[in-house]
């Protein structure tokens, strides 16, 4: 495993970052107490100590889950993150949103599932148009001056808006954003025009979700609906990517290197995530021991600068995706 430094937080994390949407019982793909405490032993002793969860996630069973086995070990070792914009275990009118009561209590849930004191970092899953930035960003900076939460993120979301809670943030002497969990991999790269230069001026840690294209970039795009994950991101979650002009090149050109070197598309999609500057830890979601592993493994593959340029020459500007 290799390790970097978390943007301004200054904490050390793991190069993958588990994500843990799969834990719990909310899909048909998703991984049982058992099957998942199996695959997060399986990424502890691969080194990983960054794990990233959400209230929402199986309404609050993937945070069950992860807290029953970080129990086991010692809890200092590992960097947990959770997120707050959705219903978690309660769905109320209050249970969504960013409002000073939406918060504070679906924290409190989310520390009791994790069985901790204090979540390394808090983020919001979304921005709320309901609620002004100002009460968000105060209510998120008394968890941190209550000794709740350590440090504070953000998600996808227009990079005015990122700004904007950095400012009031500035303004008011409140804990500012110092994570950026945000859609990027090589078939949508339009965060690289606005967010990313914003996370470099600040300092802020780069955390993209879905670094294989909901599995786009895993399998010839011909068989990109072959798995059920794949046809559930389509139908549910309206995944576009295998419908940009450009992302049938894309994949092409991922799977030629792949078989080139002689490993998976997935791991030649993630190596270009490991040397991007853009990146600071992506995050790998998998039902799979073998996926993991072949994460871990990825991290050892070395691309050149034509390898790079081969890879990202189809692109072509896409419509913005994920920030709702």
């Amino acid at each position: 495993m290799e390790y970097t430094t978390l943007g301004s937080t200054g904490t050390t994390v793991s190069k993958i970052c588990l994500g843990c949407m799969s834990f719990g019982s909310g899909q048909d793909w998703m991984l049982d107490e058992e099957e998942g405490r199996e695959l997060l032993e399986q990424a502890i002793d691969l080194g990983i100590n960054f794990f990233d969860t959400a209230n929402v996630y199986s309404a609050g069973e993937s945070e069950a889950i992860l807290g029953d086995v970080l129990a086991d070990y010692d809890r200092d070792e590992f960097v947990v993150a959770s997120k707050v914009r959705f219903p978690g275990a309660n769905d109320h009118r209050n249970a969504e949103g960013l409002s000073r009561k939406t918060i504070e209590q679906e924290l409190e849930a989310s520390l009791d599932r994790l069985g901790l004191d204090t979540l390394d970092l808090y983020q919001i899953h979304r921005w709320d148009y309901d609620t002004p930035i100002e009460t968000t960003m105060r209510a998120l900076d008394d968890a941190v001056r209550r000794g709740q939460v350590r440090h504070l993120g953000a998600s996808s979301m227009w990079a005015h808006q990122f700004l904007e809670a950095r400012r009031v943030s500035e303004r008011e002497g409140l804990a500012p954003f110092e994570t950026m969990q945000n859609l990027y991999h090589l078939a949508y790269r339009e965060e690289e025009r606005e967010m990313f230069p914003v996370c470099r001026k600040y300092d802020v840690a780069t955390m993209p979700w879905s670094p294989l294209g909901a599995g786009y970039l895993a399998r010839p795009h011909e068989e990109f609906r072959t798995t059920t994950r794949a046809d559930h991101e389509v139908e549910n979650a309206g995944v576009p990517y295998h419908e940009f002009p450009a992302s049938e090149a894309i994949n092409e050109r991922v799977g030629e290197l792949a078989d080139d070197r002689g490993v998976t598309m997935a791991q030649i999609a993630l190596a270009w995530q490991f040397e991007n500057d853009n990146t600071t830890a992506p995050i790998v979601g998998t039902s799979s021991v073998k996926h993991l592993e072949e994460a871990v493994e990825a991290l050892e593959i070395s691309l050149s600068d034509s390898d790079v340029e081969y890879l990202e020459e189809p692109y072509e500007p896409v419509p913005v995706y994920g920030h709702d």
